[in-house]
């Protein structure tokens, strides 16, 4: 094995609350980024791969553990690397010389010196010719392609991608992969590892080397494996299927621990040196608070009925990798919609193929009241948050009570930029099912139809009701 370039031992992050206590984005995490390979990293919306990304990048800090880089401790120090984002991230005003010579410039690097590596990686990346040109000038494709010789002409160590074919249409993403393995495999770039943090399982089968999927609440590795195929890989062979798959079914079923299959002939299980014992772990799933609240799939209920339609369409049962194939969508996109599906009881999970249920076939055959009153059943029997609300509303005296006691329940239980998502997507859900209505300019959330008096039993008319206990 070769000296790993970036390793992290035992990192943790997590964020304090007002009550003292700390919500764990990231959970306890060792691994290492060896020289020479590609490593994918691979999560759900939301479960803080892009966190990890900036905690091994310097760009963070752990709240717990170490970052080593070559054995040492970084101690505060920018490491030799590099990252390409999602957004493209130019200076508009910069010519895409003047873009890629920057980060020289920033360095110290004499003029005439950044002007020649500059030229040199333009050139590397298929943009000799567009040196004097501007970024509005340029299409979303050449604009990343900037983005990757902004990168590479500081000649890094380890190459960070966060997402960077997401923001482009499917061929350019597809023409700009291919280009940068091609640059890889040819070994004509001037770094010693890649690191992308993507959401798309064929991409990431397609050119690692190493693959991680990361769980969530908190984040933690759910399995790491080394794939094997030679390059250049084909999406039809069985075993591309079969490792696609695979993926879909740990993104998919988070509770269900699924073996890598044959691994012991096309790829490895990763272990920290020394192995993983019980106690680590034990360790690594351990969050710092247990949520009492599910974390709602941000999916909105004209996406769950179109999928239900779509499945039943198809007699109730598909692939879940065929299922996202005939809908031409991402996992990032296609996930929530299931999960959401599953936790209102509409459709079932299992070993890769999605089944709607009885509940979810007369959804997908109602007419519109119809669904509203399925799906307030289906939100009421399911979701916790819905729930609560409901049955303080039912027993308040004026059957409304301000937003700001949810907010500050959800804030007990995910980290400040989640919960206005979990928010609006209760808020979304509620509505639709009419179990409440939202008067956003008052910030009040008011019952839709006030029970019967046999059902109310009021409590006292003020918001300052307990949260629940964690």
């Amino acid at each position: 094995m070769s000296e790993a370039i970036v390793e992290a031992v035992g990192i943790e992050k997590s964020y304090p609350q007002p009550d003292g206590t700390r919500i764990q984005v990231v959970g306890t995490t060792n691994f290492v980024i060896e020289p020479g390979r590609i490593i994918a990293l691979l999560g759900p919306s939301g479960c803080g791969k892009s966190t990890l990304l900036r905690m091994l990048s310097g760009l963070a800090q752990p709240t717990a553990g170490t970052i080593l880089w070559h054995g040492k401790a970084l101690n505060g120090q920018m490491p030799n690397v590099a990252i390409v984002f999602q957004s493209f991230a130019l200076f508009p005003w910069l010519t895409v010389l003047e873009n890629v010579e920057a980060p020289l410039e920033a360095r110290g690097v004499p003029a005439v010196e950044r002007h020649k590596r500059a030229l040199r990686t333009l050139d590397t990346v298929g943009l000799d010719g567009f040196e004097t040109a501007y970024p509005k000038e340029l299409s979303g494709g050449m604009k990343q392609r900037v983005g990757f010789a902004r990168a590479l002409v500081v000649e890094p160590e380890v190459l960070f991608m966060d997402e960077p074919f997401s923001a482009l249409d499917v061929l350019t993403a597809e023409n700009l992969r291919g280009e940068l393995l091609e640059l890889w495999l040819n070994k004509k770039m001037p770094t010693s590892a890649i690191f992308i943090v993507t959401h798309n399982i064929e991409e990431a089968v397609m050119m690692a080397d190493r693959v991680m999927v990361l769980g969530r609440n908190p984040a933690r590795v759910r399995s790491d494996f080394n794939i094997r195929l030679k390059h250049p890989r084909d999406r039809k062979s069985a075993r591309f299927v079969e490792l696609v798959d695979y993926i879909y079914k740990v993104m998919t079923e988070p509770e269900v621990e699924h073996a890598l299959p044959d691994a012991e002939t096309t790829a490895e299980i990763i272990l920290p040196p020394g192995g993983l014992t019980k106690a680590a772990v034990k360790k690594q799933e351990a969050p710092v608070r247990t949520a009492k609240y599910q974390m709602l799939p941000h999916a909105r209920v004209g996406g769950i009925a179109g999928l239900l339609e779509f499945l039943q369409d198809r007699g109730g049962h598909e692939d879940l990798f065929r299922l996202a194939e005939q809908l031409v969508m991402d996992v990032e996109d296609l996930l929530p919609i299931l999960e959401a599906c599953v936790l209102l009881g509409f459709a079932w999970l299992k070993e890769g193929d999605v089944q709607i249920s009885p509940q979810g076939a007369a959804f997908a055959e109602a007419d519109i009241q119809q669904r509203k009153v399925l799906f307030r059943q289906a939100a009421l029997d399911h979701v916790t948050i819905l729930k609560q609300i409901d049955n303080i509303l039912k027993r308040k005296s004026d059957h409304s009570i301000a937003d700001e006691f949810f907010h500050d329940i959800l804030d007990e239980h995910f980290a400040e930029d989640e919960v206005q998502r979990q928010f609006e997507t209760a808020m979304n859900w509620g509505r639709y099912a009419e179990i409440f209505d939202y008067d956003r300019e008052h910030g009040r959330l008011v019952l839709t139809e006030p029970p019967s008096p046999a059902e109310s039993a009021p409590v006292p008319n003020h918001d300052s009701v307990s949260a629940p206990k964690s």
